[in-house]
C-alpha cells in the first residue's frame, strides 16, 4: 500500500503541496506582523493591512499552490483542471484582496477626518470624495476581475473573437445601452473631484430641504426634513440647478417675514427685535437687523436678518424670532396687527341710497 502511494504520480505535487501551503502561512503571520509594525506611523496604510489580513491569507496559499502545480508534469492527468482551478481561485481571492485594500485605505482616510465636528466642511469634503472614489475604483476592480475570470475559458475568447468581428453594430448597441452606466460613473467622478455636492451637505431639490445622506455608485440619497428620502442619479446633480446652503460654510443667514399694521412704532419693535436675537443660543452672533422692505395697500412687511452656524439652528432661529415678534405684539400693540378695516361712508348714514361703502 505504501509503495502504491509512493508510485502515485500526484504524490510529489501533493506532497509539494503539502509543504508550500504552510510555509505561505507562516510567511503571512510574519510578513503581517511586519507590515503591521512597520506601518503604524502611516494610519491609512496601516488600516489597509488590518483590512487585507484575510485575503492575504487565502491568496499566499494559492499562490504557492499556483506554483507547485505549474512545476508539475504536464502529462500528469487532470493537471490542466487543476491548474485552471487554482488560476480562479487566484484571480477571486485577488480581486477581494485588493478591494479590500480600497476599502481599508478609504476607512483609514475617513478615520482621520471625523465628520462629527461643529465645522465640519474639510471632513465632508475628504468623505464624499474618498466613499466616491473608493466606490468606483472597486466597481473597475470588480468588472476586471470577472473579465479576467472569463477569459481563462477558451469558450469566451472565441466568444470574443466572433464579437470583434461585428464591432461596429455591436458596438452602437452596447454604447446606447451602457450610456446611463458610463453617465453615471462619469458623474461620480465629476461629484468626487469638484464636489458640487458632498455628504451631510443641506440641499433644496426638487422643492424639497434635505441632507445628502448618502452618494453611491449610481444614486444619490437625500434625507428630506420629515425623514423622507430623495433618490436621485447622480446625473441629476451636473445637469440640473439645485441649492446647495452648505457650499463653502455651513453658516447661514436666515430671513423672517412679519406684516404689521402701518400703525405699528417701528423703535419698539426695533428693541424687541433686538432682545429676542441677542437672548437665542442659536445666533452666533455675526449679524442681524431689522428693515421695513415692503409697504402693500394694507400692511408693512417687516424683514429681520440674523446669522447661525449651521442650516438647523437657523430654522430653530427663523422660528423663535416669528414667534417672540407675533408673541410681542399680542401683548403690547394688538390694535396693530394686519386686519381688514372697512369704514362706512357718512353719505350711508345720512341716507343717501347712492353712495355705499368704502373698504381699506
Amino acid at each position: 500500500m505504501t509503495q502504491e502511494i509512493f508510485a502515485h504520480p500526484w504524490f510529489g505535487t501533493w506532497l509539494a503541496a503539502l509543504i508550500a501551503v504552510p510555509l505561505a502561512l507562516l510567511v503571512h503571520r510574519i510578513g503581517g506582523l511586519v507590515l503591521r509594525r512597520i506601518t503604524r506611523p502611516a494610519p491609512a496604510v496601516h488600516a489597509m493591512v488590518l483590512n487585507i489580513r484575510p485575503p492575504a491569507q487565502l491568496v499566499l496559499p494559492l499562490v504557492a499552490l499556483l506554483l507547485v502545480f505549474q512545476a508539475a508534469p504536464d502529462d500528469l492527468r487532470f493537471i490542466g483542471s487543476v491548474r485552471h482551478f487554482n488560476g480562479l481561485m487566484l484571480i477571486a481571492a485577488a480581486t477581494w484582496l485588493i478591494m479590500r485594500a480600497i476599502s481599508g485605505f478609504a476607512d483609514g482616510v475617513l478615520a482621520q477626518h471625523p465628520a462629527d465636528a461643529a465645522d465640519n466642511l474639510q471632513a465632508r469634503r475628504v468623505l464624499t470624495q474618498t466613499r466616491v472614489l473608493a466606490r468606483t475604483a472597486m466597481s473597475v476592480v470588480v468588472v476586471a476581475g470577472g473579465a479576467m475570470m472569463l477569459m481563462t475559458f477558451p469558450g469566451a475568447r472565441q466568444v470574443g473573437a466572433s464579437l470583434l468581428a461585428s464591432a461596429g453594430v455591436i458596438g452602437i448597441v452596447a454604447g446606447l445601452a451602457a450610456k446611463p452606466v458610463f453617465s453615471n460613473l462619469i458623474a461620480g467622478l465629476q461629484i468626487a473631484l469638484a464636489q458640487p455636492i458632498r455628504i451631510d451637505d443641506v440641499l433644496v431639490v426638487e422643492g424639497e430641504w434635505g441632507r445628502v445622506e448618502e452618494i453611491t455608485g449610481t444614486f444619490v440619497v437625500v434625507r428630506i426634513w420629515d425623514d423622507r428620502r430623495l433618490i436621485l442619479p447622480l446625473t441629476y446633480f451636473i445637469e440640473k440647478p439645485f441649492q446647495n446652503w452648505t457650499r463653502h460654510s455651513a453658516q447661514l443667514l436666515g430671513s423672517v417675514f412679519v406684516y404689521v399694521d402701518y400703525g405699528m412704532p417701528l423703535a419698539p419693535l426695533r428693541e424687541e427685535v433686538e432682545r429676542i436675537v441677542k437672548a437665542a443660543p442659536e445666533w452666533d452672533g455675526r449679524f442681524f437687523n431689522m428693515r421695513v422692505t415692503d409697504a402693500t395697500e394694507r400692511a408693512m412687511q417687516v424683514r429681520v436678518l440674523c446669522t447661525a452656524a449651521t442650516s438647523g439652528l437657523a430654522f430653530d432661529l427663523r422660528c423663535s424670532v416669528r414667534e417672540g415678534v407675533i408673541d410681542f405684539m399680542q401683548r403690547e400693540y394688538p390694535q396693530f396687527l394686519p386686519k381688514m378695516r372697512i369704514e362706512a361712508d357718512p353719505a350711508m348714514a345720512s341716507g343717501n341710497p347712492h353712495q355705499g361703502a368704502v373698504a381699506a
